[in-house]
């Protein structure tokens, strides 16, 4: 089902362009004949706004209202909207007939699983480059938001039609894996049993000890470090032993990451694994393409490339390094494998990486040279989804008292045990084992749904107080909004009301109180917030529209009374209702993998 306001933004977009088409052969110039059509902001003026009218008189040099009054002259939008009115110096008020939007309530009724979302016409192959996290180290709060939002960027797309697959470009080559393979050999020799289990069984917290060990013995042990540079080449070498620790390392690793992404709600599997590993044979071709193609020069001793366009704050052009003087291989160099990979190979259309924005240039960078080797095409979009950090109550980066990143893990267990209190204290007559599942759900959610509020360009304060609060746009609210609707159903069948039966035979809708039609055409409008939020990847989009619904909801819910309505306005209202879970349920959990509850 197409939107309401892409329909609109067609056609008056089309008539701009016949009434400019007229005006431009009297004159010259060109006119960009887009309506720009918008959320009204106040509803007292309307539902929609379209403010492509005075871009468009200015450059024909016209006068607005007038062009307002041409184009409305031509204009017929009477099967969606009463009679536009043209306000100020040239804007465009628009109010959607109830017809239409009964009509629409009906068209998303019956389409369960999509809410009526349509689904794009161009379908493309998108790779979405998200989390990252470093083997042999816990996943700490930094990996929070690039989990969380590349996993919502995932959905969004997925649910519009496109082909995604996600890539989970993990820390699992370099120097440090030599100083943790012979380490793990020392361990073998010290236990004198080569079957004896060193890692496997290890926590995050041990296989993080483990790391610091292994550090601290390659800067302070000639012998172990000798072991450790050895190890390196074995492992570039395809050595079977010193890569068979490393496989027990990266794989015993791996499995802890899976828990959190599991306890996270993120859709993340082994299969959407290609670490730095995976690119390490590419390498070498990277760097010989680069120099054949002239690309690629000498520089005090490394291998560098020099796009066009970037300076040091002395004017200087800035490199891309790809190989050390000693022969190594840097980030860019694997990052350059990847994208020549994912577009010769995997034939993506897009590529879009899910960074903090202090990798802002690394990535501008790195894009250029892709581009001027070839490996990109220029339809081909490399995209750069930035974000803010997590910040404590401090305004200062959020960490430990003794000034080390929060790990993930501990960040979720306090906001789970933070949760369960306030469930024990509300509803302390549930069985324990729902207490668990919701203090689970509430506390997860919480963390979850207190980044997506925010706009990730932007630093966000950590508070636990905030985001476990009832009031206000947290995922508790959302999901107490989630649970009081479906209570209602649930009293009505206790009453004896054939709810479901209602619903599925209320075709003919009737809305006649202003908060019943406010949140009817809310519910509508649900595509556009989502649009929204794929077009930019910002997921607080939807969360911003979804916390407007609850609100609209409990607006109604106060003013209309449901199960006692008259029996030729029951069913409506009971289909407002189901179409207001149904909303939030797809909102949290298909597109922000937040869990819904149906008793709070």
């Amino acid at each position: 089902m197409q939107s309401v306001l892409n329909i609109l933004e067609a056609r008056i977009s089309e008539v701009m362009g016949g009434v400019s088409g007229q005006t431009l052969r009297q004159g010259s110039g060109q006119a960009g004949c887009v309506a720009l059509v918008r959320p009204a902001t106040d509803a007292k003026f309307g539902d929609y706004q379209v403010n492509g009218v005075m871009p468009l008189a200015k450059q024909l040099k016209s006068n607005p209202r007038k062009l307002a009054e041409q184009i409305l002259a031509k204009l017929d939008i009477s099967d969606i909207c009463e009679t536009p009115e043209i306000a100020g110096p040239g804007f465009i008020n628009l109010r959607l007939k109830p017809e239409l939007v009964a009509a629409n309530l009906v068209q998303i009724s019956k389409d369960a699983d999509r809410l009526g979302l349509e689904k794009t016409e161009k379908p493309k192959t998108i790779v979405v480059d998200f989390s990252g996290p470093n083997i042999a180290k816990q996943m700490h709060v930094g990996h929070l938001r690039s989990t969380i939002i590349g996993d919502s960027i995932c959905r969004l797309l997925e649910l519009q039609g496109h082909t995604v697959i996600r890539q989970n470009h993990i820390g699992d080559w370099g120097t440090q894996f030599g100083m943790l393979c012979a380490l793990y050999d020392k361990k073998l020799l010290e236990v004198g049993l080569k079957g004896e289990k060193v890692w496997e069984d290890k926590t995050l917290a041990d296989i993080e000890e483990f790391y610091r060990e292994a550090h601290h013995l390659y800067e302070t042990d000639e012998e172990f470090a000798k072991t450790a540079r050895a190890a390196v080449v074995g492992l570039h070498t395809g050595n079977k032993i010193w890569v068979g620790y490393w496989t027990r390392i990266v794989k015993t690793t791996s499995k802890h990451f899976l828990e959190i992404y599991n306890r996270l709600g993120v859709i993340l599997k082994d299969e959407h694994t290609r670490g730095e590993s995976f690119y390490k044979d590419m390498l070498p071709g990277v760097v010989a393409e680069l120099k054949k193609k002239g690309l690629a020069v000498e520089s005090e001793g490394a291998v560098c490339v020099f796009p066009e366009g970037f300076k040091d704050k002395e004017g200087k052009p800035l490199p891309v390094i790809i190989q050390k003087s000693d022969g190594a291989y840097l980030y860019a160099t694997t990052d350059l494998a990847a994208i020549r990979y994912r577009v010769g190979e995997l034939k993506a259309d897009k590529i879009i990486y899910v960074t903090d924005s202090r990798q802002g240039l690394h990535f501008e960078m790195v894009f250029a040279v892709a581009r001027k080797a070839g490996w990109v095409k220029p339809e081909t979009e490399l995209v750069h989804v930035t974000f803010g950090s997590v910040l404590g109550e401090d305004g200062k980066p959020l960490k430990t008292r003794s000034g080390e990143n929060v790990k993930l893990k501990e960040l979720l267990d306090e906001a789970v045990e933070r949760a369960r209190k306030v469930v024990d204290e509300k509803n302390p007559d549930l069985p324990e084992s729902q207490r668990d599942e919701i203090a689970k759900a509430v506390g997860i959610g919480a963390v979850k749904y207190a980044d997506y509020t925010n706009n990730r360009t932007s630093d966000y304060i950590f508070s636990f107080n905030k985001m476990l609060a009832m009031e206000g746009n947290t995922a508790p609210y959302m999901q107490y909004a989630y649970a009081r609707v479906r209570s209602i159903q649930r009293k009505g069948r206790d009453k004896g009301i054939e709810v479901d039966k209602e619903i599925a035979q209320s075709q003919t809708i009737l809305l006649t109180e202003t908060s019943e039609i406010d949140l009817a055409k809310h519910l509508i409008r649900y595509g556009e917030a989502v649009s929204s939020s794929a077009g930019d990847y910002r997921p607080n989009y939807l969360t911003a529209y979804l916390y407007d619904l609850a609100q609209k909801f409990s607006s109604f819910y106060n003013d209309c009374p449901v199960l006692d309505a008259s029996a030729d306005k029951r069913p409506t209202r009971l289909l407002l209702c189901d179409l207001t879970a149904k909303t939030i349920e797809h909102g949290l959990h298909n597109l922000l993998g937040i869990e819904v509850i149906e008793q709070m």
